[in-house]
């Protein structure tokens, strides 16, 4: 083949594990170390149309915080949707994309080494033989998973992704382990782990920021209208309150809670000024009531958004929620903390020994 560069496929067990924010810490580091990196995404899932090309939301993201130069990025090969998924039922798609795979892939000489990043999930892609498995045997890459810490019963999705990837899985990143779990996570499930032949190469803990949604998300997700500070959307929301209960108990309840979203009713005014007067990045309003001037005239002060939304608190909540589960990492300050927490955290000599790249030689 015409390439030397060794892959790295970096996969999750299910959505949302963090993937992109761990291909933008690690690259980081690995840039640090000299490496000459490229990265790609073979199956693209957020997507912007443009003309006949894939745009794909994170690859521009990464590239761009990267700033990869262009033959070092290779191309999106499928976009992963309602459409793209019935054209290949009906067999009116019959590209062989492992064929792709090889020809975008493996064709062009692409540096010490090339970060893929792969499916939502072990099975994501299967159809079009782009699933993580088919992809790592197609390129012959290493895998490195990315995994949610939810509690100890983590450690039986890894057992069983394990023995579906075999001796490709070089190490796991556990993110997301509260504090209160990270010393029974060293102590108990990262030696059970390596024991079971899988290296964990960081255990990453809860991080409040990198869960926030900007409030422009929020917008977006609830399709809210914009009352007041409209130029302030990119406010990072870390909590979420709902003011349901009377003044007093709002009150204690808000000071508890920092850079939140307070969801309440048009109606509920002194809530919303209890609100207003704690740590709140936006307060959302149900019902499509419409605030006191009074009210309005204090947020355009404290720069703090308000929005109207045309649903119940119930939907709203499970709204906003949803959105907290999905969260992306394109704002600069969530690059900046998954940088530091993976230079933190991230076993980095480990994983460049277990590839077998020297960056001594690499920088010579």
């Amino acid at each position: 083949m015409p390439t030397s560069a060794k892959y790295l496929l970096i996969g999750s067990v299910e959505t949302y594990s963090g993937k992109s924010a761990t291909v933008l810490g690690l690259s980081h580091q690995l840039k640090q170390k000299g490496l000459d990196i490229a990265y790609g995404k073979p199956l693209g899932t957020c997507l912007n149309a443009a003309g006949e090309t894939i745009l794909e939301e994170d690859v521009q993201f990464i590239t761009h915080s990267l700033q990869l130069p262009e033959n070092r990025v290779a191309q999106t090969l499928l976009a992963l949707n309602e459409v793209t998924v019935q054209k290949r039922l009906r067999g009116e798609d019959t590209t062989n994309y492992q064929q792709s795979l090889v020809q975008q892939y493996l064709q062009i000489p692409r540096g010490d080494l090339v970060l893929l990043e792969g499916a939502g999930d072990l099975s994501e892609g299967n159809l079009f033989g782009l699933s993580l498995l088919q992809v790592a045997a197609t390129l012959d890459a290493d895998v490195l998973l990315v995994h949610r810490y939810k509690s100890l019963l983590s450690v039986e999705a890894l057992l069983s992704a394990k023995q579906l990837v075999g001796d490709r899985l070089i190490g796991v990143v556990i993110n997301e382990v509260p504090a209160e779990q990270l010393e029974v996570g060293n102590n108990l499930l990262r030696p059970f782990l390596e024991q079971q032949g899988i290296p964990v190469l960081a255990m990453l803990p809860k991080s409040d920021l990198l869960r926030s949604v900007s409030v422009g998300e929020l917008v977006k997700q609830l399709n809210a209208e914009v009352l007041c500070r409209s130029d302030r959307l990119d406010l990072l929301v870390e909590t979420l309150a709902i003011g349901a209960m009377n003044v007093n108990s709002a009150v204690k309840y808000f000071r508890k809670r920092r850079n939140k979203a307070v969801v309440t009713g048009g109606d509920r005014v002194e809530i919303q000024q209890a609100a207003l007067e704690t740590s709140t990045q936006c307060l959302i309003l149900t019902g499509k009531l419409p605030p006191p001037a009074f009210i309005l005239n204090r947020a355009e002060e404290l720069e703090i958004p308000i929005l109207s939304v045309d649903l119940d608190t119930l939907t709203t909540v499970e709204i906003v929620d949803r959105a907290f589960g999905q969260v992306r990492v394109h704002e600069p300050l969530k690059v900046e903390c998954i940088r530091q927490l993976m230079s933190e955290h991230f076993d980095i000599d480990r994983l460049l020994s277990q590839l077998g790249l020297n960056p001594a030689a690499a920088l010579s």
